[in-house]
């Protein structure tokens, strides 16, 4: 295949297409480029059709770390397991690439983006979706393309939308959008925002349409010239899953009998008179008949499921646990669930019941994050697990898989608007929400429990948020709207739509359609049905806890935070770091300095004010007329050096030590003893002077005034040398 390369301009950005040269042995490979950031994608499907009911396809985002020009961290030093990020992207690839294969299609089918460069300028995600779509086309691969996938930012100062925008575009917009789909519809929708309004978003998602049909049109250009340089695309023929008529006529003769299955508001009840049914029709067939058509028989007794199901709600506007279309399932909330923790909620809805718990910490806990992208970690942490008990099934606990860390995203972005800065809330906060049942919205039940927990920390949020649900079911020429949607509706319904937010307006969003026919007033009704579902369930959670606590519990740490002079952090860190582990052994606190001379300090208890205490005083300066309790550290002829703070003495000269002449000062003052002072002075070098408050008399002046009240002591003569002391005899003269 010859190279082929295609550049164009869109919405202020330059892109380009390019195949022929790269991964030639693949079955479809295109590089795609937006300023300088580039990622090869490349799929390969299986010659073989798998023997699978479901469609068998793999997406993989592969982080280079060499596209940044950085070494991997480790001890391996090579790229290891994908970040969350990579997850997350893989799982932007696949949601609109899933839908857009013919029904039926079994064989294996893996699409891998690798990142060759990123420029820290222009995102890499959002365009690997055209460059997926591109490689399957050239590659001769059936799917309803092309497909294509942008970002939408909204400029805060001018209100205009921008397409794809560069990561300091992105700093500056209440609005971080993403769309994926076709010329004519939307498949795929994921949404961050700082509480804007339904009207908004419908206006940025028709905005986001009308680009994505900008960028599939230019594909279309690349392949006409693909075309024109190497010749048609290969054909290539898949053997799909076609239903066998007589099987679907003797699985359908029993729609009755599966509507009334349907109809059952527990879960697993409802789930165990469906497969009872279908394994009553699945031995109507011979074992021969069974053998041979295994799968289609499979297929088809889904397929009744599915139908009985939504035809169900379009014809009777009863849902299978007998629920109208707007009405959202029974609620149980509950705060302060558990002691000890920082902060708990338990949120039911139905039978989906998440238990999220809040933990608190120091900013320097934040996460940090080793990706492609320019940033450095976060502060606030959304984890979310979801056990196979929560669903009566058995499994192997381990990492979190994509599906989970898909919904813990979604949770941390809904939440993520209104946590409080750093500033008003000195903590890295961490939570994390237990699936502890499942029927369906599991994610927007951890939404609403993680805005329970938080509340219960004690942290002030700026508004609580809440999250519902929609659905979508599109059947016989009718459209039904559902709220709060189960598993059954999910699995079996055309869309899936999650909305949050605040009284205010939308936080995060979250879509998968599969439905053709989506259509801006259906979208428009979703918004809308979605507010007041999400409105009802906010209501109810602040019954529960009607606002955040005023104060943090007294289980979790403390957090102040003071700023020192800059020229003092050695003092405070001491040789060796010292002076600061004394003082967080001493109270039991945490400290973190920044080069700022920011210090954030943690502690339960009265351990962080101690701490506190304990630095304001190694960094305080003495002034002129403060008095201190010191003690005597150093003894000179001239004075004495008085401790005033730890770190800083003071000398108090031998003169001002007492009233009167002191000869020396070891007669008035010893090392150890405590003093009263007095800061007299401070010279530009930061030297103190001072003065004794309450001085003593000097010994000489106690000797003094001792004399005057006796009156004068006896003469004493001196003794000179030899003296004994007995009476001198006259000295005799010898005589020879």
């Amino acid at each position: 295949m010859a190279k082929v390369t295609h550049e164009f301009d869109l919405y202020g950005k330059h892109y380009a297409l390019e195949t022929g040269e790269l991964a030639k042995q693949a079955t479809g490979a295109c590089i795609v480029r937006c300023g300088e950031s580039t990622v090869l994608l490349t799929t390969v499907v299986s010659k073989e059709r798998k023997d699978y009911d479901f469609f068998p396809l793999t997406v993989d985002f592969i982080e280079k770390m060499y596209a940044v020009g950085r070494i991997p961290g480790g001890y391996l030093k090579r790229e290891s397991r994908p970040s969350e990020k990579a997850t997350l992207t893989a799982r932007l690839i696949d949601r609109p690439l899933r839908p857009s294969f013919p029904e039926g299609f079994r064989n294996e089918v893996q699409v891998v983006a690798t990142s060759l460069v990123a420029d820290q300028v222009h995102a890499v995600d959002t365009i690997c979706v055209m460059a997926a779509s591109a490689a399957l086309t050239v590659g001769g691969v059936p799917f309803e393309g092309p497909l294509a996938c942008v970002r939408i930012a909204r400029n805060v100062d001018t209100g205009e939308f921008v397409v794809n925008p560069t990561y300091e575009e992105r700093d500056n917009s209440d609005l971080d959008l993403e769309l994926a789909g076709s010329q004519t519809f939307i498949s795929m929708l994921e949404a961050g925002a700082q509480e804007i309004s339904e009207e908004d978003m419908l206006s940025a998602m028709a905005f986001g349409q009308e680009a994505i049909a900008a960028f599939c049109k230019e594909q279309e250009t690349f392949f006409d010239m693909v075309r024109e340089a190497n010749g048609p695309f290969p054909v290539r023929t898949y053997e799909l899953d076609e239903p066998v008529p007589e099987v679907h006529e003797r699985i359908f003769a029993h729609f009755d009998e599966m509507s009334a299955a349907l109809k059952d508001a527990d879960k697993a009840a409802r789930v165990g008179k469906v497969e009872e049914l279908k394994e009553q029709i699945r031995a109507e067939f011979s074992d021969e008949e069974q053998e041979l058509w295994s799968r289609p028989i499979t297929t088809q007794l889904k397929a009744l499921e599915k139908h009985a199901m939504r035809l169900m709600v379009v014809e009777t506007g009863e849902r299978v646990d007998g629920r109208v279309a707007d009405e959202v399932r029974p609620l149980m909330i509950k705060s302060d669930y558990l002691p000890r923790v920082h902060g708990s909620g338990l949120f039911q809805r139905g039978q989906t019941q998440v238990l999220s718990i809040c933990t608190l910490g120091m900013l320097n806990e934040w996460q940090r994050l080793d990706t492609i992208e320019p940033v450095d970690g976060k502060r606030y942490i959304h984890h979310y697990n979801f056990p196979p008990f929560c669903t009566g099934e058995t499994g192997r606990m381990g990492a979190p898989k994509r599906r989970e860390l898909g919904h813990g995203a979604l949770a941390e972005r809904a939440l993520l608007p209104v946590i409080p800065d750093e500033e008003d809330f000195p903590y890295t906060i961490r939570v994390v929400s237990e699936v502890m049942e499942s029927n369906g919205s599991s994610s927007m039940a951890s939404t609403c429990g993680s805005t329970l927990a938080l509340m219960d920390a004690g942290v002030p949020l700026i508004r609580p948020v809440s999250g519902v649900a929609m659905g979508l079911i599109q059947e016989e020429g009718k459209t039904v709207v559902l709220t709060d949607i189960q598993g059954v509706e999910d699995f079996l319904g055309d869309m899936d739509f999650k909305v949050c937010g605040t009284t205010k307006g939308i936080t995060a969003m979250q879509m998968d359609n599969k439905a053709t026919g989506l259509t801006p007033e259906i979208l428009r009704q979703a918004l809308m049905q979605a507010h007041e579902g999400r409105m009802y369930i906010l209501d109810a959670m602040l019954d529960a806890i009607p606002q955040p606590r005023e104060d943090t519990k007294d289980c979790a740490p403390k957090i102040l935070s003071l700023t020192i002079p800059t020229d003092k952090i050695r003092e405070v860190i001491g040789s060796g770091g010292k002076v600061i582990r004394g003082i967080q052994d001493d109270t039991g606190a945490t400290i973190d300095i920044q080069e700022d001379g920011t210090v954030f300090i943690a502690g339960v208890s009265e351990a962080a004010n101690d701490a506190a205490e304990r630095i304001k005083a190694i960094v305080k300066v003495p002034e002129l007329g403060e008095e201190y309790t010191g003690r005597v550290v150093g003894i000179q002829a001239f004075g004495a050096f008085v401790e005033l703070l730890p770190g800083k003495d003071g000398l108090l000269h031998i003169s001002r030590v007492a009233n009167g002449r002191v000869e020396k000062v070891e007669d008035v003052l010893s090392v150890g003893d405590e003093v009263r002072v007095r800061v007299i002075e401070v010279d530009e070098k930061g030297k103190v002077s001072l003065d004794r408050v309450d001085k003593p008399d000097a010994p000489s002046a106690r000797r003094s005034e001792q004399d005057h009240k006796e009156g004068p002591r006896p003469r004493r003569r001196t003794r000179r040398p030899g003296d004994n002391g007995s009476e001198r005899k006259p000295r005799r003269r010898h005589e020879n």
